[in-house]
């Protein structure tokens, strides 16, 4: 790496920042090993960070042309699928929020259709959306942490989602899809503030905290799918 200039260092320190992920979703699973959930998503919540802004960073220091022979996507889906899908799998079955064998099936169905989704070169749409649910199965599985319904909806939740990843029901990217941008950040950030004061209540915050999680998630949720009957997203 002798007589690399400023900018491809720059450019290679963003594929560093993407690898942090990798570490931070390590420090959950050590957490979630010692059932120390608050804990848990707390260093899910700083992987999630990393993975929200590494890609604007790759585009603006144009890492692709000074690091061409290192794929910043596949290095990205090695740990968006650990981040999103085995570990909240692994906190489900630890737990045993469903309840022993229900827990472990969950998590086996998570991590089987999410490992097929990954594999599908059409889980994008035209506008940057994704196509059928996105396998965030970390907001899923802190949604069930903090508002704790009981185990039939809970499974009912996770069969829900699993059989929308392969459904053409379109999802936004907050930051990626252009329509309907600002709203889609304000409920990102609400949705972001209210998991964070859910942490700091250890997962049991007050009501208000909790309607802000539904309602903010309920618009992540749905949002694409009105905007594809709208036919606003593609």
């Amino acid at each position: 790496m002798f007589g690399l200039s400023r900018n491809s260092l720059w450019a290679f320190g963003v594929h560093l920042l993407t690898a942090s992920g990798a570490f931070f979703a390590f420090l959950a699973l050590v957490a979630a090993a010692e059932n120390q959930f608050p804990e848990m998503f707390l260093w899910m919540g700083i992987a999630l960070f990393v993975d929200a802004v590494d890609g604007p960073l790759a585009r603006k220091l144009e890492v692709k042309k000074w690091w061409p022979h290192f794929s910043g996507d596949i290095l990205d889906a090695v740990i968006d699928y650990f981040s999103y899908v085995m570990l909240p799998a692994f906190a489900l079955y630890q737990s045993g929020l469903l309840g022993m064998y229900a827990s472990f099936i969950a998590a086996a169905v998570i991590v089987v259709t999410s490992a097929i989704y990954y594999a599908d070169t059409r889980m994008k749409s035209e506008d940057y959306g994704f196509v059928g649910f996105p396998v965030v199965w970390n907001m899923v599985v802190f949604g069930l942490f903090v508002l704790s319904p009981n185990e039939y909806f809970s499974m009912l939740v996770v069969a829900a989602c699993a059989i929308l990843t392969f459904t053409p029901m379109l999802f936004i990217h907050p930051v990626r899809v252009k329509v309907w941008r600002v709203p889609s950040l304000t409920a990102s950030a609400l949705w972001l503030v209210s998991g964070l004061l859910a942490i700091y209540y250890q997962l049991d915050p007050p009501m208000l905290v909790d309607a802000v999680i539904v309602l903010s998630s309920a618009y992540l949720f749905f949002a694409g799918f009105f905007l594809q009957l709208t036919g606003k997203l593609k």
